[in-house]
């Protein structure tokens, strides 16, 4: 079985390691003060009754001295073994140094303290009053020796009891304040135990987190991140002790712009995740208490948030729409059908001709926000179909340039892979991915300019089919993007405010996720990121 000094381990090995390289310097510098106090006082500073006995001892001790020194930086034995040998020499060397120069009368006696403290100080309870037993027993027999022999008195006794009692009293406080140090050490470890056990099942919980997290300091580099805020983030570099700035920098330009308090509603701008099919709103708290210092960030994605949202709109839409059904549609189609046969009298002037088309106008308008906000009250079923993506674009432009009568060079097609737009596979309502495409063009061409850019391929972060209508106009407010997608929403005097809110919610149906996004140089994006067809259950 081991010993308590050989199952040491850490900083105690090092702290017993150390102690044993003092106590050899003790046994230098000991033999050193005594060989230079005999060779030049002589018999007055020192009285040594046996020089031969006096100087091999000295010397001998010296160069145990020097060896141990070695012995212990190299580790040439176990701590314990060293231990042992020490105390050994440390008895021989001492008593025959005790011998030479008279016994306990010459005081030296005192020299066996250091060793006896430093080694019980590294042995068990037991061990360390055993080697403060043996020294005394060792200076009793050398007194009687010396008192048989008429170099001692009987005053000798008094004074090796006395020795005697300090190095056990030595001894037990040394152990005593070893014991203790160990049960001090042994709940030091098992704290750090507990803590390392806490810690790590801190950052198991972090990473396993549905919510995304990470830490950012004053200097704006990460110091915590989970994988969900680096899957959001969608760089290989999101670590610890990266750069925000070279992760995201749109993330860093929200915290920038919450630290300053800019916004006047101090919501942070919202952002599109890396992959390109999330909205990503973030939150800031500061944990220093101070919005300069060290900040923890939650990333949020507002898909399923909108989704609960528009879920509990819908639901109220639904209610409305059937008292709209009987109440409204039919008094409309009555006014719709007054005003027509109004304008069909002779009777009437250009005047009142003029009136009776602003009657059928805002008829027609009430009458397509009823169909729209029954529309969205039935929620039929969808009937997705495998298409080819590039193939149906096509046709659908046709149809859209031949409507809308403008040219087909209005609309400029590009791939943004480099496979051909015709192996972009997607899986779709065609009625409802007509609806959406037609809503998306129809508002580029209103408020855009130079044309509509119309591109296809598959994201990189997670290779799923993308859409995207881009204009050149004058873009949207930002303080309007996180409403456009709201029902009876309208940047645009006489729209509806229904084409984009229809459009996202026909794209959550087939499982796919209408996004905006300001373009680079003016114009709005929208982005169809559609499901990967083949990840679909049937």
């Amino acid at each position: 079985m081991a010993t308590p000094i050989e199952r040491d381990t850490g900083p105690r090995q090092a702290l017993n390691w150390r102690l044993l390289g003092l106590l050899n310097l003790y046994r230098i510098l000991v033999p050193a003060v005594l060989l230079g106090l005999y060779s030049l006082s002589g018999q007055r500073a020192l009285p040594v009754s046996s020089p031969r006995v006096f100087f091999g001892a000295t010397v001998l001790y010296l160069a145990f001295g020097t060896a141990s020194v070695f012995a212990v930086r190299r580790r040439l034995a176990t701590a314990y073994v060293q231990v042992i040998l020490q105390a050994t020499v440390d008895i021989g060397a001492l008593l025959l140094i005790l011998f030479a120069c008279g016994g306990v009368a010459s005081g030296l006696g005192a020299l066996f303290l250091v060793p006896v403290g430093g080694l019980a100080f590294l042995l068990p309870p037991r061990s360390a009053l055993f080697l403060a037993a043996s020294a005394a027993l060792a200076i009793l027999l050398l007194t009687i020796w010396q008192q048989l022999s008429g170099t001692a008195d009987l005053s000798a006794y008094a004074t090796a009891g006395v020795l005697g009692a300090v190095l056990f009293t030595i001894a037990a406080a040394a152990s005593f304040v070893e014991g203790r140090m160990r049960e001090s050490e042994a709940l030091v470890r098992q704290k750090d135990l507990d803590l390392a056990n806490l810690a790590e099942l801190s950052q198991y919980i972090v990473q396993h987190l549905r919510e995304s997290l990470l830490v950012v300091d004053a200097q704006d580099r990460i110091r915590l991140i989970n994988e969900s805020a680096a899957n959001i983030l969608g760089d290989a570099g999101a670590v610890p002790d990266a750069l925000l700035g070279e992760v995201s920098p749109r993330l860093l330009f929200s915290l920038s712009t919450w630290r300053h308090r800019e916004r006047e509603d101090g919501t942070p701008a919202s952002f599109v995740a890396a992959d390109g099919a999330r909205l990503i709103q973030p939150h800031f708290a500061p944990l220093a208490g101070q919005s300069a210092g060290p900040t923890l960030i939650f990333l949020e994605d507002t898909s399923l948030m909108a989704e609960r949202v528009q879920q509990s709109k819908l639901a109220a839409l639904g209610r409305l729409s059937a008292s709209i059904a009987h109440e409204i549609r039919n008094p409309v189609g009555a006014m719709s059908h007054a005003g027509q046969l109004l304008a069909e009298s002779p009777a009437i002037g250009p005047d009142e001709r003029r009136l009776t088309t602003i009657i059928q106008t805002n008829a027609e308008r009430v009458s397509t926000i009823i169909n729209n906000v029954l529309q969205l009250s039935r929620r039929e079923a969808t009937r997705p179909e495998r298409l080819l993506l590039g193939e149906w674009l096509a046709d659908f432009l046709v149809e859209f340039a031949e409507t809308m009568q403008i040219s087909e060079q209005t609309l400029r097609v590009a791939a943004e892979t480099g496979d051909d737009e015709e192996d972009v596979e997607v899986r779709f309502d065609p009625s409802h991915l007509r609806q959406v495409v037609w809503n998306l063009c129809d508002n580029a061409l209103k408020y855009g300019a130079d044309g509509i850019d119309i591109r296809l391929g598959r994201l990189l972060p997670n290779n799923r089919p993308f859409l995207e209508v881009v204009d050149r106009g004058p873009g949207i407010d930002t303080q309007a993007i996180d409403r456009i997608f709201e029902p009876f929403f309208t940047g645009r005097k006489g729209g509806t405010g229904l084409g984009l809110f229809i459009a996202r919610e026909l794209a959550q149906l087939n499982r796919a996720v209408l996004l905006y996004e300001a373009r680079a140089g003016g114009g709005s994006i929208f982005r169809i990121v559609f499901a990967d067809p083949q990840r679909w259950e049937e």
